[in-house]
């Protein structure tokens, strides 16, 4: 569960997932009876048996024992019977109510994650993992166990339960354990033919013969307990009640659980006083899907479309890469619960009537030009590249879903299908569901039209009705909204531009270069096998491995999980300083991944109609907001080697132009000082010194002239490390300097800057309280880790704590300088275009005539979108290649 904290500071983490899987159940599972079993405290009647039982599983973690009575409260204000009883475990408690069900003719769903509840699965019995949507049917414990319910004790019987200390057959893996029930057909038969096994493993059945009674007894699910005084029967004890609005509203409110309050606080706005109608059977809106084939009903949707105050938009295509994708079919929706789809272009030996797809679009245009008619869509860019493919240019774009819940919850999933899922309780058709999986996957232009017409408008009345949920929550929220509304919605629009226009690349060069890598491999390869003496596969760390550490005795400095001797990046990185084959491994790395991800792909990737590459650029995906560039990934371009280098300078400019560069000067440290207040680096920066020379003169207690080259080193190093959260130990490795020094150079710069040492340790605990942090115009930083149980993983969300808000509040520039410059090309009417996006960079086309312009223009706009304590600065480089221009 997430690590969450409530308004006083104590944990919510499990409450806030036990609520949520509880509701969820509810939603998805119409039940006439339910109840929620705990184990009670205490010894049971297997510790009876088996002193040992459980006997090393860790004591509960004091975070959660914390929040069991706030759970307990919980789970009964949401309508659920909670049982527990002294003596019986959960399980067995579970499976005394299964057994008793059954024999009522009831179907049964337990929820659960638990392995050896796989026992209880028949053909009225189903398990469902909440955490992992997984469903285990008798054909799904077959297929996940390789053994049906009724051998799962036997299976568990002889690979035992570390975490209940029931020790199974020593070195009987799930593997072997199938193997021996499908050759004995059971426990019995495997005790029976025991003498017939034969290994190391053998020898560990027949040591473990004693035993297996005992394990197969402790890991037996007790069906028939008895549960008198406790329930009467499932049908008297156990009805599914409905919430308690008034108990949720303050449990809700005590606990800081702002977006169900206000659930709450609607309903009983919406709905007056409680009913008795359990929510299982009221949660989804009833659903009226129209298929529109005929032009009456497109003509009526269009006078819904041109009256409404918002549409839901959505398109099905034949490709996820925009620039080619056709339409197959569009969905709207401009009610909660009611939606339409428009088939375009389904086709096969069963093809529907379907309207004309041109016309359809043609008499569609100009409201999806209308800049008053307003849309929302999920991640509508995509959307609107397709329409773009037939001339359409959509505008009045007002909302998208994915943004929404990027903005409110940026650490999480922004899927459709897990939006609905999470913020409404809706399981949602998915794709594979109508179109296949894999090999046998069809395009939805083959989808029988019943199947797509419901997949389809489900789309569109589901991210209607997730704008409904999300909005009002950002929309509390100044800065929030401020976030969402000026940069992320107004960026989408840039973006696709930007998508739109493409880059020009010089592929010949490009293939040139791929060809010279390629030789200089086989050299490298030609150096390794002299080195190690004979030959062996580059790529294989099994075989890197044992010429390092068998052949050549190089030292192990690190492990894998498993134990063997590390041949990762870092390992090659610290033997390269005295051994060169670890060398010439990085260096074939290197030219490698630089050949396969750029030299040899971007050629193929050029389009045949526009002659250049267009990336994607995925807008919800950094925490810190950050923009990521894929197919191809242009932001990742290695800049520091010539090579890499060399693949910038095949990025051109058409004839008449120039490419131009501008980005920000040390930005991160620039807004640690406007962050910090700290006086001695915002009178650095304000007096545009150089702020390394003036760290180094700060640490080494000279005048800035006395500064050597190697002292300024030395603080640039440390003026990003420490952003970065680097230790003394990280700071003396990248130096080559011992630890002490390292901490001497630490508490120095901490001495002469205080104002950094407070900001730390403030969002340090600023981010604990609150679970994220912020940057300067309010986008929240999620970190699901900060109080989390996990030492390493906690201590990186505190390290992350201190950056993401420089980091998060930079993305912030960017996309703001993104949308001004935009605007100001629009309102010039000039020829430049925005062509590349790359962290704190842009990259622009500008036609000759107007490059003295542009160069001028843009450190202006840059440097005029936000008013910081120090000043921004912009440099701005041109080119006929992008290399040249940076």
């Amino acid at each position: 569960m997430p690590d969450l904290r409530g308004p006083e500071g104590g944990p919510t983490g499990a409450l806030y997932g036990m609520i949520n899987m509880l509701r969820r159940m509810r939603k998805e599972v119409t039940a006439e009876y339910s109840a929620c079993v705990f184990d009670a405290k205490g010894k049971t009647f297997r510790d009876d048996w088996y002193p040992e039982y459980k006997a090393n599983r860790p004591s509960m973690p004091e975070d959660l024992a914390r929040q069991i009575e706030p759970i307990h409260v919980a789970v009964r204000a949401l309508g659920w019977p909670l049982l527990m009883i002294d003596r019986v475990e959960a399980d067995d408690v579970i499976g005394t109510l299964c057994t008793e069900a059954e024999k009522l003719g009831m179907n049964v769903v337990v929820s659960t994650g638990d392995k050896d509840l796989a026992q209880l699965v028949s053909n009225r019995v189903t398990l469902v993992n909440t955490m992992t949507n997984e469903t285990l049917d008798r054909d799904g414990v077959v297929a996940k166990f390789g053994v049906p319910p009724e051998r799962i004790i036997d299976y568990l019987s002889l690979i035992g339960d570390t975490v209940d200390n029931v020790p199974g057959v020593e070195k009987c893996g799930p593997k072997t354990a199938v193997k021996w029930l499908t050759q004995y057909e059971s426990l019995d038969g495997i005790v029976e033919h025991a003498s017939e096994i034969k290994g190391a493993v053998g020898d560990n059945l027949r040591r473990a013969l004693d035993f297996l009674p005992m394990a197969r007894k402790l890991v037996t699910v007790e069906r028939h307990c008895d549960l008198t005084g406790h329930i009467v029967s499932i049908e008297e004890s156990l009805p599914s009640l409905p919430e308690s609005r008034e108990e949720l509203r303050d449990l809700f409110t005590r606990h800081g659980f702002k977006t169900w309050l206000r659930e709450v606080e609607i309903a009983d706005a919406v709905e007056g006083p409680e009913t008795d109608v359990p929510p299982a059977l009221s949660v989804d809106h009833e659903r009226h899907y129209e298929t529109v084939q005929t032009w009456e009903q497109l003509d009526a949707w269009l006078d819904k479309i041109n009256a409404a105050e918002l549409t839901s938009f959505d398109s099905e295509t034949t490709s996820l890469d925009p620039m080619v994708a056709q339409i197959v079919g569009l969905s709207l929706s401009v009610e909660a619960g009611r939606a339409a789809y428009v088939p375009l272009a389904h086709r096969g030996p069963d093809a529907p009537v379907q309207l004309p797809r041109d016309e359809v679009l043609a008499k569609l245009k100009p409201w999806l030009e209308s800049a008053d008619h307003k849309k929302v869509g999920q991640h509508l860019k995509y959307d609107e590249q397709v329409l773009a493919n037939y001339g359409i240019e959509m505008r009045g774009v007002e909302h998208d879903t994915l943004l929404e819940s990027y903005v409110l919850e940026s650490h999480r999933t922004h899927d459709m299908d897990s939006l609905a899922l999470r913020h409404l309780g809706v399981k949602t058709i998915k794709y594979e569901e109508v179109a296949g999986k894999g090999a046998q996957q069809i395009g939805f232009d083959e989808v029988a039209l019943d199947k797509a017409a419901e997949y389809a408008a489900e789309d569109a009345d589901i991210t209607l009705r997730l704008h409904q949920a999300l909005y009002p929550q950002i929309a509390v929220e100044k800065s929030l909204d401020h976030v969402y509304r000026e940069i992320e919605v107004p960026t989408s629009r840039v973006l696709r531009k930007m998508e739109r226009t493409g880059v020009l690349i010089d592929a010949e060069k490009l293939r040139q270069q791929s060809s010279e890598i390629a030789t200089r491999l086989i050299e490298l390869e030609g150096n390794a096998y002299e080195l190690a003496g004979g030959e062996f596969n580059l790529g294989s760390p099994k075989q890197i491995g044992q010429i390092f550490f068998e052949k050549l005795e190089l030292p192990v400095i690190k492990k894998t999980p498993s134990g063997a001797p590390s041949t990762d990046e870092e390992v090659l990185q610290k033997l390269a300083e005295d051994y060169p084959l670890p060398k010439i491994l990085l260096e074939h790395r290197g030219l490698s991944k630089l050949k396969s991800t750029y030299t040899d792909k971007l050629p193929r990737m050029v389009n045949s109609q526009t002659g250049r590459v267009h990336t994607n650029y995925a807008q919800a995906v950094a925490v810190t907001g950050r923009l990521a560039s894929n197919d191809p990934n242009l932001q990742n371009i290695p800049v520091r080697t010539g090579e890499g280098r060399r693949i910038r300078e095949a990025f051109i400019a058409p004839p008449g132009h120039k490419l131009v560069s501008a980005d920000y000067s040390q930005i991160e440290l620039r807004i640690m000082a406007h962050i910090s207040g700290d006086e001695s680096l915002m009178r650095a920066f304000s007096q545009g010194e150089d702020i390394h020379r003036a760290t180094a003169s700060e640490i080494f207690n000279v005048t800035p002239l006395e500064v050597s080259s190697d002292q300024r080193r030395v603080a640039k190093v440390i003026n990003f490390g420490l952003i970065y959260g680097m230790s003394a130990f990280g700071l003396a490795s990248n130096l080559g300097i011992t630890r002490d020094a390292a901490k001497m150079y630490i508490d120095r710069y901490f001495a002469r800057y205080p104002g950094v040492a407070r900001y730390m340790d403030e969002t340090r605990l600023s981010a604990k309280a609150k679970g994220y942090v912020e940057t300067v115009f309010g986008r929240r930083l999620w970190l699901p880790e900060i109080n989390g149980g996990n030492g390493p993983r906690r201590q990186a969300a505190e390290r992350a704590a201190i950056n993401a808000p420089m980091q998060g509040t930079a993305a912030d520039l960017i996309k703001m300088s993104m949308i001004a410059v935009q605007n100001w090309i629009e309102d010039s009417k000039i020829g430049t275009r925005m062509i590349m996006q790359v962290h704190d960079e842009l990259i622009l086309e500008v036609p000759d005539a107007e490059l003295s312009e542009v160069r001028k223009r843009l450190p202006e706009l840059m440097c005029g979108v936000a008013a910081l304590k120090v000043p921004l600065v912009a440099e701005v480089g041109a080119g006929l290649n992008w290399e040249e221009a940076h």
